[in-house]
């Protein structure tokens, strides 16, 4: 893959992570299924190059994934299903903290 910017998204469950990752231009370029171990998870974030931007939605890996690959990425995003206008199920859900 090339040095460009790659953002990486991360469907994280127990036992495997899903992960896709797409180019600067939001093309999705590839998709894996790693098992969600932290060698797993590092060998797949250092076999790509560039500028790795990663995220997830919050849950019970999410404290454990970020202190894990922030030093491996430039940025590392975690977001709150709750509050993802994307979704709109989860924004007629949305209650404020």
């Amino acid at each position: 893959m090339s040095r460009e910017t790659k953002y990486i998204g991360m469907d994280v469950h127990k036992e495997a992570i899903v992960m896709a990752v797409l180019n600067g231009s939001g093309k999705q370029v590839m998709e894996s299924i790693i098992e969600t171990e932290a060698s797993s998870i590092l060998q797949f974030i250092h076999g790509l190059q560039g500028e790795l931007h990663v995220t997830w939605e919050e849950g019970t890996w999410a404290a454990w994934l970020y202190d894990l690959l922030q030093p491996h990425v430039h940025e590392v995003l975690v977001c709150n299903p709750r509050r993802n206008a994307l979704n709109p199920a989860s924004v007629a859900e949305f209650e404020p903290l």
